[in-house]
Parts: structure tokens; sequence; C-alpha cells
């Protein structure tokens, strides 16, 4: 995948490099000339410079040509007098033969020599520098006019990195501002002036397609809720009407046909319901969080399923350590109805896999700043094999007898998740049944 950030540093950087070079190497070949020139100009001066007194002084020096470094001495003197004799040389064992006067290069002696000859009055004077030594103070001068730019080239790269960096910002705002958003949130970015130009076609591209997808997602909730009115309601009419004529005997069967009828049809309607319950939780856009007792909660779908409970001789109970102080101890934020919901298909289940005589508990636990509950039975339990497939939808195990949808479970994943909340299960230790919990909501 391409990066824009890439591209842009790796072709402004390397546009940079290559400008910087070319100008280093401009640089450096104009500080040459000029230095080539400046030390003509300092053969003219130490041509001129030498005193009248060392022709008559007729003191030879006695040192040794050495033109491997770089120092000051670098050069050979001679001056000859008016008869032609020389009368003084700066360097012994040096020959360089007497040139007109003027500035040339000559070859001599395997060295390359810049020659400069001046008649001053009686006396002829002529300064001889090695070419080499030339050019490597030439070049050591030219490479310190290059410490500017050397400064200047990772200046100007931090200022790339910089700029290119503020440049992408807005791109990381929307992408912040699209990961930080809730999950069902559709509404449409609204990002502050600074947003620039270039932006502004793809912000509102994002966001007619979010339009888009709230219309689409109202439409739904829109069917959702006419579909359960109207599939609700002649299911409803029809078991009533199925009731009222098994007792008044306009309906002629046998009692277990009655059963079976009335049965299925509980079944459907069930299915149903499910059906319903989790198309609305499909659609659901945003969930409205509020401070909620999860003990009312947990006493409610206890007490509304009670009466199926004695039914099946089970015996059902909610356990939770009561709170020392007067606040509620168990107050979440938390979508009620969603919470309710969840309790129920947890409780439902819990139900209908325990045998006659069984047991559940619905308990409430609180660890640090996170509220739990559980729902615990002494059903059959599930394999290991099938734990991570229950929360599948439509999801049976095999061999299970009980009818249901297999929808509870599916519903009650999807509640926890839009809650930021985990839901795990597990067979009870050393007893037989299952552990269904939830953790992770937030304490009010």
């Amino acid at each position: 995948m391409t990066s824009i950030r890439r591209w842009l540093l790796g072709w402004l950087i390397a546009g940079l490099a290559l400008a910087a070079l070319s100008a280093a190497y401009g640089i450096f070949y104009t500080a040459r000339i000029e230095a080539t020139e400046l030390f003509d100009y300092e053969l003219r001066t130490v041509a001129l410079s030498v005193p009248a007194t060392v022709g008559s002084s007729n003191a030879l020096a006695r040192r040794t040509p050495d033109f491997a470094g770089l120092a000051d001495d670098r050069l050979f003197i001679e001056v000859w007098d008016d008869a032609g004799q020389s009368v003084y040389k700066s360097l012994e064992g040096l020959d360089v033969p007497r040139y007109p006067p003027g500035l040339r290069t000559i070859e001599r002696d395997e060295y390359h020599w810049r020659v400069f000859g001046v008649q001053e009055g009686d006396r002829f004077v002529q300064v001889a520098q090695p070419v080499s030594v030339r050019e490597d103070l030439a070049r050591h001068l030219a490479l310190r006019t290059l410490w500017p730019l050397a400064l200047f080239l990772p200046v100007i790269v931090l200022i790339v990195l910089f700029v290119v960096g503020r440049g992408l910002a807005p791109i990381g705002s929307i992408s912040r501002a699209l990961a930080t958003r809730s999950f069902d949130s559709l509404d449409p970015l609204r990002l502050d002036g600074r947003m620039p130009v270039e932006l502004k076609p793809l912000v509102d591209a994002l966001n007619d397609l979010l339009h888009r997808l709230n219309v689409a997602s109202q439409s739904q909730r829109t069917f959702v809720g006419d579909a359960a009115h109207e599939l609700r309601s002649p299911l409803a009419a029809l078991k009533l009407q199925l009731q009222a004529a098994e007792r008044d005997g306009s309906l002629v069967g046998s009692k277990q046909t009655f059963e079976r009828i009335e049965g299925r049809l509980n079944r459907l309607i069930h299915l149903v319901h499910q059906l319903l319950t989790m198309a609305r939780e499909d659609a659901q856009r945003s969930a409205h969080f509020e401070p909620v007792s999860l003990r009312r909660l947990c006493e409610r779908a206890v007490g509304d399923f009670s009466m199926l409970a004695e039914a099946r001789q089970i015996d059902l109970g909610l356990e939770f350590n009561p709170s020392r102080d007067a606040d509620d101890a168990y107050k979440v934020s938390a979508e009620p109805a969603g919470i309710e919901v969840l309790l129920n298909n947890l409780i439902d289940n819990a139900i209908r896999y325990t045998p006659r005589g069984g047991k559940v508990d619905v308990i409430l636990k609180r660890t640090g700043d996170g509220i739990g509950l559980c729902v615990s039975d002494s059903g059959p339990g599930i394999p290991d094999a099938e734990r991570e497939r229950v929360f599948d939808r439509f999801y049976r195990s095999a061999g299970n007898k009980e009818h249901g949808s297999g929808l509870g479970l599916a519903i009650a994943l999807k509640i926890a998740q839009r809650h930021q909340a985990t839901l795990s299960i597990d067979n009870n230790e050393g007893s037989p049944g299952l552990r269904v919990t939830l953790s992770g909501l937030r304490a009010q």
C-alpha cells in the first residue's frame, strides 16, 4: 500500500539532497578558483615584499624542500643580482630556472610549479610554489566554505518533516474522528474551519455516505417496528381464539392435539419475538445510556420468571451483597431495555435447560470499578467443543430436546458488545451446570 507521507518525504528529501549536492559542487568549484586567484596574489605580494638586504647578505638558507604539508613556508624564493648570479635561495636543493617576469605554470623535477617573477631595480626576484600545495590549500579552504551547507541540509530535512506532518495532520484528524466515534454512530463529520479545501470533497463524500446509511438504518428500524406489530398481534389473537374455542367446545379435537397445537404456537410466538428482538438489535444505531440499578432489573426479571420456574419446580433466586450505605452498590451506566432483554434471555435459557427440581441463581458481583452478573444453572452444561459456537445465530447443540430459537445467546452477546462488556460461558466447577457471566459494566 502506497503511503502519501513516505512518497512526499522521499521525493522532497531526495530533491533537496540533489539540489544541495549541486550547490555544494558549485560552491566548491567557485571557492577553488577564488583560492587559486588568492594564491597568485600571494605570490605577487611575497615577491614584492622580499627585503632589499636579502640580496646583499649572500646567505643561503640551509633547508631541504618539503611540500607534503600545508605550512605557510611552502614557497621557494630566489633572488638574482644584476649580473644574473643567484644571491638568495629560501630552500636548499632546489633549482628552478629563471623565467621572464610574469605569472606562469611550469613543470620541474616531477612537480608542477606556479612561478611569478619581477624585476626590482638591479635585482630579479622569483617566487615559486608547487601546484599540489596550492590545490591542497584551495581544497581545504573550499571545504571550509561548505560547512554552512552541511548544517543547512539536516535543518531543511527537519523543516520538511515538520511541514509534511502538519500538512497531513487534517487527514489524521479525520481518521481519529472516525475511529473514536461509536460504531453505530452515523452522524455527519463536523470538523473545524482549519480543514484544507482539498479535503472538503472527501469529507462531503463521507458525510453523504453516512447520510445514506442513516436513511437505510431508519428504514430498517421502521420495518422492524411495523413487523413486530403485524406479527405479534395475529399470533396472540390466534392463541386466544384457540383457547376460547377449546373452552366452548366449538373446536373438536383431543386434548393432546390442542396441547401440541398450543405448544407449536407458543414456539412460533417465541421465535418471532426472538427474531424481532435480534432485528431490533441489529438495527440499533445508538444506545442511550443512563444510570440504572442492576439489582432492581435483576429483581424484576427474577419476579417475571418465578411462575415459570415454579411450574418446572426449579429454585430460582437472586444473590448479592447488600450495600452498607444508603446508595445502591449496583448502579451502572447502561441501557435499561437492553439489559432487561439480556437478563430475560439468560434466565429463560437457564430455566429451559435445567431439569425439574434443579436450581438457577442470578448472582450480582462487583470487582473494582466494574459491575457484573452471573446466571448459574444445574443443567447439563455445554461440551467444550461447542462452547465457541453457542453464540452463533440459530445454533443448537446436537441432541438437545428443548425447543428454542437458537437466538437467545446471540442477542445477549449483541447487547453486551453495545455496552462494551464481556459475555462468557463456562461449565460449573465440581458440579453439573452452566455459568454465563456478564462483566465490565461501568459503575455509575
